[in-house]
Formats: C-alpha cells, sequence, structure tokens
C-alpha cells in the first residue's frame, strides 16, 4: 500500500505495539471520558504480531498498522461514544466518530481527533488525526493519518484515510 502515498513521502517500517492513541501524541499513561470510548483509540491486539509502515510527506504522516486479535467491534461502545475526551500528561484531545468505509465482512470505525498538546513556556501546539480501524478475519487493522492544522501544505483528509483503508484490507486478504 506503500505506493498509494503522495509523490516525495519518506515510508519506514514500523516496529513493536503500535496504537493509534500513541499516534495521536497521547503516552502510556493516557485515560478517556468516558473510559469504555478508549477502546476504539486501543484494540485489543496481540503484541507480537504487529505490523506495519509510517510515511511522512509534506500531507502528514500516515500510518497503517495490522495484528492478530480476536476482538470485534462492540456496537454499545460506538453507540456510545459519538465524541469523548482522551487525556495524558500535557496533552488533552477530543475524538469524534466519522464516517467510516463500509467494507465486506468487516467491521470499521473512523474517529477524527483534535489533539491540543501545552509545551514549554504554555505554548500550545495543535494536531489533528483521522483513523479508520478494520476488525476482520482474525485481525485489527488501522490507519491514521496525522496533519498539522497551521501547515502550508495541502492536507491529506478522511477521504484519504478511508480510501487507504479499503486498500490495506483488500491487501490483507490477499
Amino acid at each position: 500500500m506503500r505506493h498509494d502515498l503522495p509523490d516525495g513521502y519518506e515510508v519506514a517500517d514500523l516496529t513493536g505495539p503500535v496504537r493509534p492513541t500513541a499516534l495521536w501524541g497521547f503516552g502510556a499513561q493516557w485515560s478517556a471520558e468516558p473510559p469504555q470510548c478508549g477502546l476504539l483509540a486501543d484494540p485489543v491486539v496481540d503484541p507480537a504480531s504487529t505490523n506495519g509502515w509510517s510515511g511522512s510527506g509534506t500531507g502528514g504522516i500516515v500510518y497503517a498498522v495490522v495484528a492478530e486479535s480476536a476482538a470485534g467491534l462492540d456496537p454499545a461502545v460506538t453507540a456510545e461514544c459519538g465524541q469523548w475526551e482522551l487525556s495524558a500528561g500535557q496533552a488533552s484531545g477530543t475524538v469524534s466518530l466519522t464516517a467510516a468505509p463500509a467494507i465486506e465482512n468487516a467491521e470499521t470505525v473512523a474517529m477524527a481527533t483534535v489533539t491540543t498538546t501545552v509545551v514549554e513556556g504554555g505554548t500550545e501546539t495543535h494536531s489533528h488525526a483521522d483513523t479508520v480501524t478494520a476488525y476482520l478475519d482474525g485481525h485489527v487493522a488501522f490507519v491514521t493519518v496525522v496533519t498539522d492544522p497551521g501547515s502550508p501544505h495541502p492536507q491529506l483528509g478522511a477521504d484519504f484515510t478511508a480510501a487507504l483503508m479499503v486498500k490495506t484490507v483488500a491487501a490483507l486478504r490477499g
């Protein structure tokens, strides 16, 4: 799926367990409000099976990750978590469910996250992320695109994220 990135992107393999929360700028010690909504950003996976890549360029940073999982998407959680809060240390954010792509024989959820981090001297940095997660065939796959709202360059958006997820699932299924 790396060939679907715009021209000029640098690509690297990801190693170790990777979760959407980490890609959104939240460390290991984050909390969600309400707590059950955190499951949407921290899918249950076999950490040893995590495989993926990242690509960075002027339109943002793209992550594509897949891992083995026996878990599915809980419809009760998605029904309760149309919008929720996430925090860790100096970072806070709002997560909103958005339209997820329909993928045959897969459960999908899409989220838009707006994060604010307070850095030295009280300066705030802002980022935006679009994430689509698919639960399928004993796996969880997610694609996240992180962008800088203040960038002078055109940013990749939710449509790119959704399209890359559809292609990722097709590639995973062979």
